[in-house]
Order: structure tokens, then C-alpha cells, then sequence
């Protein structure tokens, strides 16, 4: 099982909308993650595999973690969603 954080400036409005589509595509793909969700300036107090962030947040996120960081331009769309959350997985998997 994967251990995914949700970001955002605030960790309420975005972050909480992000995480909602990113459960809805992984309970319909069946991908073995968990999400939580929190500010972005917590992002060094969690343990996770990766972090999933608006697009123009990314550079903030990766100056503070060494974990993968996925960047979405749409939150609202779920293919951009699943072909990133794929994207993630085939590379963890193929890096152990």
C-alpha cells in the first residue's frame, strides 16, 4: 500500500477537492493507496511515498521533501488524475 499526501496552500479548499477526485480514481481503479491531506508547510511532518499537488505548488513542495511529487494542472480531471497516479505507480514499482 501506497501512502499519498494532499497539499495545498491552505490544506481546506483545493487540497480537499483534489483529494476527492484523486479517491474517486484510485477506489475505481483499485490502486493500493491512501490518501491524507494537510497544509503545504506540513509537508516535511509526513512519512509518505508521495506527494500530489496543484501544478504551480510543485516547486514549493520539492525544495521542502525528497519523495516523488505529482503535480495536477485540473483538478477536476480524473484522466489527468489516473494518468499520473499510473505514471507514479509503474515507477515505484519498477525502482524496487
Amino acid at each position: 500500500m501506497k501512502r499519498g499526501l494532499v497539499v495545498c496552500g491552505t490544506g481546506m479548499g483545493s487540497s480537499m477537492m483534489l483529494r476527492f477526485k484523486l479517491e474517486q480514481v484510485i477506489a475505481d481503479n483499485k490502486y493500493p493507496i491512501e490518501l491524507e491531506h494537510d497544509v503545504l508547510s506540513a509537508v516535511r511532518n509526513y512519512n509518505v511515498d508521495f506527494v500530489v499537488t496543484m501544478a504551480d505548488l510543485v516547486d514549493q513542495v520539492v525544495a521542502d521533501i525528497k519523495c516523488e511529487v505529482i503535480g495536477i494542472e485540473n483538478i477536476m480531471n480524473k484522466d489527468e488524475i489516473k494518468e499520473k497516479l499510473e505514471k507514479l505507480l509503474n515507477k515505484q514499482s519498477k525502482s524496487k
